[in-house]
């Protein structure tokens, strides 16, 4: 089978633990056994006070293979038995490599340490060959709160396997700003109520096996513009708006027993009288509000610190002391630890921080531990790493989550599900808004070649950014002469990019191939807003992800291989509201 491409580019343990049965919990703090408590006041009891700071501080490592001699292994070493932090926080690599790695940090550690990893698309997303899930905004097109029960159970399971006992799940942000680029996808959606209901079932599906979940970014980043990664976010709104659109969901998760809460590094000038003072850093929101009018007595971790919201804006030492002041149990990822670990030290010396406050912590880490059984065994089990993660049932029930949330938005011309006759000449159309960042692989890649698989005549062209005005004309030229045109657009939510839109001669392209007299078929990988800049496509496909199922899933869809099942999460200001969706197939 022959595909003609042209490529336009330019240089340019299982570990052994009781089950967390949160739900029940008051407010988020776990229901422990008698066993289990008089563990933790035991342990607090002996610890000294450098000891009990040291649990508020989690450093962040690469899951990668690391030899105990290496300069990264010793710096590890140091800060677990100098600096006795509490845990370590996990950021993409291979799922054996961490374990080992895992046994060996706890080996060190004269008290479990909490291991923290952010598994927002399940451990797929950061782990090479775990289970991939989709994001929240495709679970919640789903509608189906059991599809996001088991894509929490799958996390749960596979992250315990490979030592994660704390996931940094789900966002429950109300994405009501389509401009927003950086919470976007990763929201459950627009209405309070449908992110309330799918949080709480993924909480349960977290909790009920083993594995701690977040509810994150507290008082709730989904209204912003801007990217926290990069500067502070103003959310400048009522506490009365706050109590209708965006805090139902974290009461929902607290009321569902979620065991952490994760701050917002955003300022919120009608709550917070300090000017610029980010959430994170302020008493009235994570004291006043959080803890005393929501109720949570659960773990609270701040944001990243390195985050420019606020290492901007503070000293390693100031943004510390701050985050402890207003309330957070545990200083994620700080700039410099030493400096936060002495500035802490130093805080309480000078009666700055009463030793009460940082043993009201340390008890919190510690009864969350005990939940979690680490105190009877923190050693991930090797020998059962690579039956548990990435299983063949894992990833089967992976994949039907992903087909359930594909979403037919519009289809005014009636021509799915596609119907190829074997001479049809097909350009498929592959466009980026930006060629550079794609953590899983070649964006358009499994869709390309599945499609040269089943159809013999295909031309496949990918552009991006940077594509010149004079290629655009070529492909044009190209959409003239062929008889169906299926583009994918590829719009990627992720930190540090800043942005959620394709250019203005990518847009001006699709308007021309949308007034083509023949079959368009249109879909959008990741961010759902384009149609309000383009509503003149006759086909709209949203998939709310960029990873190989998904495409592979769009495929099967617009073949006929299956239904469309998904709804909309999210209005499309201006043309459907949330609910909406067509259900073409077979």
């Amino acid at each position: 089978m022959k595909t003609n491409r042209l490529h336009f580019v330019l240089p340019a343990c299982f570990l052994t633990c009781s089950s967390l049965l949160l739900p029940g919990a008051q407010g988020g703090r776990p229901s422990l056994s008698p066993e289990e408590s008089q563990w933790a006041r035991d342990t607090l009891s002996q610890m000294t006070l450098d000891e009990k700071i040291g649990q508020m501080i989690v450093p962040t490592l690469s899951a990668a293979f690391t030899n105990v001699e290496s300069d990264i292994f010793k710096q590890i070493e140091r800060n677990i038995a100098r600096l006795h932090v509490g845990g370590y926080h996990s950021f993409a690599g291979d799922p054996a490599a961490l374990g080992v790695l895992v046994n060996r940090m706890q080996k060190i550690a004269k008290i479990p340490l909490l291991m923290t990893a952010d598994l927002e698309g399940g451990p797929g997303y950061q782990f090479a060959n775990a289970t991939r899930i989709p994001r929240a905004m495709a679970l919640g097109a789903t509608g189906s709160e059991d599809l996001v029960y088991q894509a929490g159970k799958i996390t749960a399971v596979e992250g315990r396997a490979m030592g994660i006992s704390v996931n940094f799940y789900p966002v429950v942000d109300v994405n009501n700003n389509p401009r927003n680029p950086i919470i976007s996808i990763r929201s459950f959606g627009e209405d309070p109520a449908q992110v309330a209901r799918m949080a709480r079932a993924y909480i349960r599906g977290v909790q009920q096996n083993g594995q701690i979940a977040t509810a994150k970014h507290f008082p709730g980043h989904g209204d912003t513009s801007s990217d926290s990664h990069l500067e502070l976010a103003v959310i400048d709104v009522s506490e009365d708006r706050l109590n209708r659109i965006e805090l139902p969901p974290f009461q929902a998760s607290i009321d569902e027993g979620v065991g952490a809460v994760m701050t917002a590094h955003i300022y919120l000038p009608q709550l917070e009288t300090e000017r610029g003072l980010p959430a994170t850093l302020s008493s009235a929101i994570l004291t006043r509000l959080l803890r005393g009018k929501l109720g949570f007595n659960g773990l609270i971790f701040t944001d990243a610190m390195t985050m420019q919201g606020v290492a901007a804006h503070y000293t390693p030492e100031e943004a510390t002391l701050r985050a402890v002041k207003a309330g957070a149990d545990i200083v994620l990822m700080p700039v410099d630890d030493l400096r936060s670990f002495e500035a802490l030290r130093a805080a309480v010396a000078a009666g700055d921080i009463p030793v009460a406050r940082i043993e009201a912590s340390a008890r919190r880490i510690l009864e969350a531990k005990a939940k979690l059984g680490l105190h009877k065994n923190r050693f991930v089990d090797l020998t059962t790493l690579d039956v548990t993660v990435g299983s063949a049932e894992h990833k089967s029930l992976a994949q039907t989550i992903m087909e359930k949330a594909v979403t037919l938005v519009r289809d005014d011309k009636k021509i799915l599900p596609l119907r190829l006759d074997p001479e049809r000449r097909v350009l498929n159309l592959t466009i980026l808004d930006a060629g550079g960042g794609w953590r899983e692989g070649p964006p358009g890649q499994a869709f390309r070649q599945e499609l040269a698989r089943r159809h013999a005549h295909v031309t496949s062209v990918q552009i991006d950014e940077r594509t010149p005005k004079d290629a655009i004309d070529i492909l044009k030229k190209l959409a003239d002469a062929s008889d169906v045109i299926i583009a994918n657009g590829f719009i990627r939510v992720a930190a540090y990019k800043g942005s959620i839109d394709l250019n203005h001669e990518q847009l001006e392209l699709l308007r021309y191939l949308s007034g083509l007299d023949k079959p368009f078929i249109f879909t959008l990988f990741g961010s759902p807003y384009l149609l309000s800049f383009v509503p003149e496509l006759p086909t709209y496909i949203l998939a709310y992800e960029y990873y190989p199922e998904a495409e592979r899933a769009v495929l099967r869809a617009i073949l006929g291989d299956m239904a469309f099942a998904g709804r909309l999460p999210v209005s499309l200001p201006g043309n459907y509201p949330i609910g909406h969706g067509l259900t073409a197939g077979p």
